[in-house]
């Protein structure tokens, strides 16, 4: 009975730790809705984007790569630090499937960021979609997640504070509603 059980959990930790790291559009769980961050061009190759989900940091990467990052769905704030800080509004709905470009523009001392979200009828989805479909997510270690919150801890408010008091009222930040979900036959 030991042997049975134990397989079961191999099986169940094998298929669970492939999930997360196989490649292609993975539906997220029940309940919740997924953004997949993707960066299509090699252009500023090492240059490294942070990433947050409202008042926590989720994750890093470079280079030509994408970061699938699941999520509640309604009303959340996604933002990107660089030399810059850019942010996007979200309004999403539950089983949802979402795509935001991440952009590398030419800044002073550091590459800036940009998030620009896209569906399935703009021309950049079928690039998005091809590295998706051609390579894992880059996953960063939740060790890592757990040491940057706690180093950021004052750098996050002081940002949101920011946003929320003067940034939010002075630019245009770009918005995620939730009919930009892709459809489910273009993950394919």
């Amino acid at each position: 009975m030991k042997t049975k059980a134990l397989f079961v959990f191999l099986v169940a930790l094998l298929t669970g730790f492939s999930s997360a790291y196989s490649q292609g559009f993975q539906p997220p769980a029940a309940g919740k809705a997924v953004v997949y961050f993707v960066r299509v061009t090699a252009y500023g190759g090492p240059t490294s984007f942070e990433f947050f989900h409202n008042d926590k940091y989720i994750g890093v990467f470079n280079k030509k790569n994408y970061m699938r990052y699941e999520l509640d769905p309604g009303e959340q704030l996604l933002w990107a630090s660089s030399e810059n800080k850019e942010f996007v509004t979200c309004d999403l709905k539950a089983g949802g499937s979402y795509i935001i470009m991440i952009d590398v523009i030419m800044g002073a001392m550091k590459a800036r960021v940009g998030m620009t979200p896209i569906t399935a009828s703009e021309e950049r989805f079928a690039r998005a979609k091809e590295l998706i479909l051609e390579q894992p997510p880059v996953v960063t270690p939740q060790k890592k997640i757990d040491e940057m919150n706690k180093k950021l801890e004052k750098f996050i408010p002081e940002t949101l504070g920011k946003y929320n008091t003067i940034w939010k009222a002075e630019k245009n930040f770009k918005s995620i509603s939730a009919d930009m979900a892709i459809p489910e036959d273009m993950l394919k």
